[in-house]
């Protein structure tokens, strides 16, 4: 069977397996398909999903709505044991996977016998400003310090910079214009004048082709592992010890912002949020702005 292409290749090769191994997971797997492009869900969601669900399949042998509960629990506990975090581990993805897949059979009695999965509380990891500064200088190849610095410039996820290109840099405008994000939704964020030129420089030095940052292949996007490797890099090289993502220039860019007095408001529209109450999370990162802020401890040991 030929896999749909949008599936990432590390799922490749569980799902087609399942498909040729288990009777009935091609059928379930393109009513998954279909329901989350209806749905508009991500395609990082349908191959998420997809993956945990063959791989679950295949363990017991059978489609997971004819897995006992018994099994499946035993199953579940297993997941969990292996990860020190369930909710950052395939444990959440299987049983969101499994969520999705009684829906869809309307076997919404399962549903509710899935264990709950709580919610990290942890605040994101943000950057100072010499840290920014120090990463973004760090690589050896202009290609790697300017995509660093443009994702922080205007807060990307990883995918919205791996896809990309030459004409989503409205110049004229002094607009980045991001496509199809996630949601399925379009939004346009300023582009920086300091961030312009770094990316002219950039462009003549090395030539990008359809792509604002091309891979390997001709023709293809910089990859976002290829981008992580690149992050990795730099991180190494300034000894930074934050454990730091690409998603923490995404953090540092909002938290910067509301620190530089821009209003929650528009930071929300900025990064593309659907819900306040996901932008809200940087008030309690964000250094409060004000001069007359201290700690008790100064006053206590103040001479005189």
């Amino acid at each position: 069977m030929s896999i749909p292409s949008n599936l990432q290749k590390k799922s490749f090769t569980l799902v087609d397996q399942a498909c040729h191994e288990i009777r009935g997971f091609r059928n379930l797997y393109q009513q998954l398909d279909d329901k989350v492009r209806l749905s508009g869900h991500s395609i990082s969601t349908l191959s998420n999903y997809a993956r945990k669900l063959a791989q679950l399949s295949l363990h017991f042998g059978k489609l997971p709505q004819h897995i006992s509960e018994k099994e499946l629990n035993k199953y579940l506990a297993s997941l969990a044991r292996q990860s020190k975090s369930p909710s950052l581990s395939d444990f959440k993805f299987t049983v969101y996977g499994l969520r999705y897949c009684y829906r869809l059979m309307g076997m919404n009695d399962k549903v509710v016998q899935l264990p709950r999965i709580k919610r990290d509380k942890k605040l994101p990891v943000v950057l100072n400003h010499r840290e920014c500064k120090a990463l973004f200088n760090a690589p050896d190849l202009l290609k790697h310090r300017v995509l660093l610095s443009f994702i922080y410039s205007a807060g990307l996820r990883a995918r919205e910079v791996s896809r990309m290109i030459l004409s989503d840099i409205d110049s004229g405008r002094m607009m980045i214009h991001i496509r199809q994000s996630k949601y399925n939704k379009d939004r346009y964020v300023p582009l920086s004048p300091l961030m312009l030129e770094g990316l002219r420089k950039y462009y003549y030095a090395c030539h990008p082709i359809d792509y604002l940052f091309n891979g390997n292949e001709p023709g293809s996007p910089l990859s976002v592992r290829g981008m992580q490797g690149a992050l990795r890099e730099a991180v190494k090289k300034c000894n930074l010890q934050k454990g730091i993502t690409l998603h923490t220039l995404r953090h540092s860019y909002a938290t910067h912002l509301l620190e530089f007095g821009m209003d929650i408001v528009t930071i929300k529209e900025l990064l593309g949020h659907v819900k306040i109450e996901t932008t809200l999370v940087y008030l309690h990162v964000a250094k409060p702005n004000r001069s007359n802020l201290f700690s008790p401890i100064d006053r206590l040991y103040a001479k005189g």
